[in-house]
């Protein structure tokens, strides 16, 4: 594969992501939420019971931000804090009932994105398109740690 068609894939890559986070902050926006708390919302749904800092780690966020963004997820009712039984100084994240109706309810909407955007394209290419995705992620993800291992040094 040429260099320029690598180039070209790059920024195809990193202007579709640009514009995919935009379509969904004004669609989570239309529904009262926003793509960081819809995110922390579905995380939560697949492993209810997660520290704060298992949370951070899993997002891969900085838990101070997170904090933050839990914060006003229990402000407004979706989310609560329980102390973790086996270290004081932790909590355990759980959605509340609210907060699990407002996941549910998210999913048709992240159907409907999906549809959408994936109009009109075959299945073929989206499953081409995903293991090219996934073999992309996996080399970003090694890349990064090997940058960090020499780093440490």
């Amino acid at each position: 594969m040429s260099l320029d068609l690598k180039r070209q894939f790059i920024a195809q890559l990193v202007e579709s992501s640009r514009l995919l986070r935009n379509y969904i902050d004004h669609r989570a926006k239309a529904r009262g939420t926003t793509r960081a708390q819809w995110i922390v919302l579905f995380r939560l749904r697949e492993q209810e019971g997660l520290s704060q800092v298992d949370l951070a780690d899993v997002l891969e966020l900085q838990p101070i931000s997170l904090v933050r963004l839990l914060d006003r997820l229990v402000e407004h009712g979706l989310l609560e804090r329980r102390p973790d039984p086996r270290d004081r100084r932790a909590n355990r994240l759980f959605l509340t009932r609210t907060g699990r109706r407002l996941v549910d309810d998210l999913d048709s909407l992240r159907d409907a994105i999906a549809g959408d955007v994936l109009r009109d394209v075959s299945d073929r290419h989206v499953e081409s398109g995903l293991a090219t995705l996934r073999e992309v992620k996996d080399r970003i993800k090694a890349l990064s740690e090997e940058a960090e291992r020499l780093a440490a040094k």
